[in-house]
């Protein structure tokens, strides 16, 4: 007898169907599985057969063909467990399936025949509203998750027979638990408690309002980790889009803890400098989101970013320009979103006292060089701020006034990208970072004065044809966040101070 469910694969951030067929006949008992399953999917036979018997059904012993179409795609992970438990027990007419309808089905079984937690819940939900399904049926702790979709049932099973009772109609999945409510950001992040560092304050302010890469250069202690820790309290609260987008990603990745719902805060990623190419940029035998696509519509802090190795920091680059990352494999390929603001913070010297009066650096000028050498020059091209941050006035640290808070700085924030997103509308990026060439030319319009200034700018620091346009960017950022149409003197003057830091190197 042939029997035949669909369940999905993840490819990249989506997910894909997969026809699940068993053909059940006479002959010499045996079981086989096809359809370029990897080691995991090889062992759900046995995983299937003993939460067969543990719930109480026989596991048919006759000759049983699986297969996973399309053959040439490659399989992986345990979501098959429960769909082939289910086509086995159709086949074998344990199950006489009465509900109508067609429903993706993904779970992993236990041996007792429980059904546990799987990555890509809201991937699987989307494709099956992408494709006319009545719903999905998915672990009870995925099911918070794939409720974010509308339009499909989501049938929420804690183990085989409850799977089973939805296929007969004798058992209806009850309402899905709300999903666990987001953690509000922690009170003390917030840009109040930076004493004595008001210019770099601003500097966050513009990089927020635009989406302006930006890389802080000081010594230890002068508050660069607090800034880039304390960006997300001013960006804007993702869109539903984003939400759905983000959410998707950490959901595929398994970085969704079961029983949340949608992303409402914008992630933020701080990775160890011993990360891996692999651990930054995503891979795997299937290719896999690494942390720049995990902080897509959100902030990737680099720390020590010297500290990096160089091939690691070199691979940033692409996306940076084109808002995504692909990688190819034997497997296959996967291309996965990242746009994020990228935050990088150095120390001036390897040994940190460069740039603070207190203490005396002894690092010779090769060494200096040489530490500032381990990031690119292309690299920091594609960085429209280099901020300086200096060590903090001891006598500021007692103040009791702290400058502008989080809430005033987002507000700020919000203004601007109102204003971004009215000059370029339709866009899935309508901020200033993200102008084209063209947009440059028409938004970006100097009088005479801003274009001398520009001009002896150019000559006096050698800046390059990229930076020019990332001046001009960020010049229009900064006549944004003071409600002026055009770009005027003041305007381009701080643009252009954002790229001298990196002049003390």
């Amino acid at each position: 007898m042939l029997a035949k469910l669909y369940s999905i694969a993840i490819s990249g951030i989506d997910a894909v169907p997969v026809e699940v067929e068993l053909d059940l006949s006479g002959g010499v008992p045996q079981e086989r599985l096809v359809g370029l399953p990897d080691k995991a999917v090889q062992e759900a036979l046995d995983r299937v057969r003993s939460a067969v018997k543990n719930s109480g059904y026989d596991f048919p012993s006759r000759r049983l063909v699986f297969s996973l179409a399309p053959a040439e795609l490659r399989k992986e992970g345990a979501v098959y467990d429960l769909p082939l438990a289910l086509v086995t027990l159709i086949a074998s007419e344990q199950l006489e399936v009465a509900r109508q309808g067609r429903y993706l089905v993904a779970g992993e079984l236990a041996l007792g025949g429980t059904v546990r937690p799987i990555r890509g819940a809201l991937a699987a939900a989307i494709a099956a509203r992408q494709l006319d399904c009545d719903g999905v049926v998915l672990p009870a702790e995925n099911a918070s998750e794939a409720t974010a979709i509308t339009g499909i049932e989501v049938a929420g099973v804690a183990d085989l027979a409850e799977a089973v009772g939805f296929f007969a109609g004798t058992w209806s999945p009850g309402p899905v638990p709300q999903p666990e409510a987001e953690r509000e950001i922690e009170a003390a992040l917030c840009y109040s408690d930076m004493r004595g560092q008001e210019m770099v304050k601003r500097a966050m302010l513009v990089a927020a309002a635009g989406a302006h890469h930006c890389i802080l250069m000081g010594p230890p202690g002068s508050g660069k980790t607090m800034a880039a820790q304390r960006l997300p309290t001013i960006l804007p609260p993702l869109t539903l889009a984003e939400s759905l987008e983000t959410t998707k990603i950490h959901s595929v990745a398994g970085e969704l803890r079961p029983g949340r719902g949608l992303m409402r805060r914008r992630p933020f990623r701080a990775p160890h400098h011993n990360a891996s190419v692999a651990g930054l940029v995503g891979g795997g035998t299937i290719p896999r989101p690494g942390d720049i696509s995990l902080a897509h519509n959100g902030v990737l802090f680099l720390d020590e970013a010297p500290e990096f190795p160089r091939q690691v920091l070199e691979t940033l680059r692409q996306p940076l320009e084109d808002g995504s990352v692909t990688i190819s494999r034997v497997a296959g390929s996967g291309t996965f979103p990242a746009r994020l603001l990228l935050v990088m913070s150095m120390n001036l010297c390897p040994c940190g006292a460069r740039g603070d009066p207190r203490r005396i650096c002894r690092c010779s000028r090769n060494q200096v060089e040489n530490y500032a050498g381990r990031i690119s020059g292309p690299l920091l091209d594609r960085l429209d701020l280099h901020v300086e941050v200096p060590p903090v006035d001891r006598n500021r640290l007692l103040e009791k006034r702290n400058g502008a808070t989080s809430k005033e700085m987002a507000e700020r924030v919000r203004r601007a990208r109102a204003v971004q997103e009215a000059r370029y509308p339709g866009r899935g990026s309508p901020v200033n970072s993200a102008m084209t060439a063209r947009d440059v030319e028409t938004h970006c319009r100097l009088d005479r004065n801003g274009e001398s200034l520009i001009r002896a700018a150019i000559n006096d620091y050698g800046l390059s044809a990229r930076a020019y346009g990332r001046i001009l960017k960020v010049a229009r950022t900064i006549a944004d966040l003071d409600g002026k149409e055009r770009i005027g003197v003041d305007h381009l003057l701080e643009a252009v101070q954002y790229r001298q830091a990196d002049k003390r190197l």
